[in-house]
């Protein structure tokens, strides 16, 4: 590997990519956080291969939740003593520690992240006793600031994850006395109440989520709410409400593994099952995983996972 001295953004570290290994900015995945960490790993999702640290977090933590736009990814909430109220960002094409953002409008965890390319929403969650929330808070992601009220989830909930189109968020599983298998879906652009979807074809929580602009998967997660992995890959077609349908099976059951995606490719890296393997699928198509790589291991449950060329981008 050649020595190249001084700092460089990562486009700049591109052009040395014959002698140096770093994936393309164009369609960066990022993970973060997770089993109280504060490690940023990102990939490029085109390609195979395993992930070169990013930068840092402001704060180690695990539980939180990301999303992106085509310039910036941000990551919210979490756990390390207790809930957090933090936001923060990165600017993706430079690599670098995390920046504050802002404030969640309440401390909480376990929360979902749908976005399209100028707005972010923050799906319920548990707050700093526990509590299940049923609130959803949105951000402008170009701007920094502290988050703002945009409605409520039909009911109180936490570990349900999300996606996108560029116009329609959509947001399925997590527990409530129990695992559920519930869908709803907002329009990004307005503010108001989730309304229902539909429903996985097995109740879960806490499954990877990702989508191109047309179709969105759910992906693993805790079947019992309890702890038990699944490997259960399904769909929806994110225009119309409906029931998901089966994709296929990861390759080995994952609960708490982070998503995120290109409009053709999705990938899920980690677990709570000691996995630092990134599996990946086309979107497009249906069938079982297929190996990425391997996250770089300094975090590998309950991570934030975001991109900034995902399916709610235009």
């Amino acid at each position: 590997m050649p020595n190249y001295n001084g700092v460089w953004s990562l486009s700049t570290q591109y052009q040395y990519r014959t002698g140096w290994p770093v994936p393309n900015p164009q369609d960066m995945g990022l993970f973060a956080g997770g089993s109280l960490t504060a490690n940023i790993d990102f990939v490029s999702i085109s390609s195979t291969g395993n992930a070169l640290s990013f930068g840092d977090l402001t704060k180690a933590r695990f539980s939180l939740v990301g999303l992106g736009s085509s310039t910036r990814a941000v990551f919210a909430g979490g756990l390390n003593g207790g809930a957090t109220d933090i936001i923060e960002f990165v600017t993706v094409e430079t690599s670098g520690n995390a920046t504050d953002f802002g404030d969640l409008t309440v401390a909480s965890y376990s929360k979902g992240g749908l976005s399209s390319n100028t707005r972010g929403l923050f799906i319920a969650g548990s707050n700093a006793a526990g509590g299940l929330l049923a609130t959803i808070d949105y951000i402008t992601i170009g701007s920094t600031g502290n988050a703002s009220d945009f409605g409520d989830t039909a009911a109180a909930k936490q570990k349900a994850k999300g996606f996108s189109s560029t116009t329609r968020g959509v947001y399925g599983g997590g527990t409530v006395s129990g695992t559920i298998n519930v869908i709803e879906y907002v329009t990004i652009a307005n503010t108001g109440n989730g309304s229902d979807f539909g429903d996985l074809t097995v109740a879960r929580a806490d499954p990877a989520s990702f989508s191109s602009s047309t179709r969105g998967i759910f992906a693993g997660g805790d079947a019992s709410g309890g702890g038990t992995p699944s490997n259960v890959i399904d769909y929806v077609t994110i225009a119309s409400a409906g029931n998901a349908s089966d994709f296929g099976d990861l390759l080995a059951a994952r609960r708490e593994a982070a998503g995120c995606s290109s409009k053709t490719r999705g990938l899920i890296g980690g677990g709570y099952e000691g996995a630092t393997v990134i599996q990946f699928v086309t979107i497009a198509s249906t069938g079982d995983a297929t190996d990425f790589g391997d996250l770089t291991g300094n975090g590998i449950g309950a991570l934030g996972g975001c991109s900034n060329v995902h399916g709610g981008l235009s």
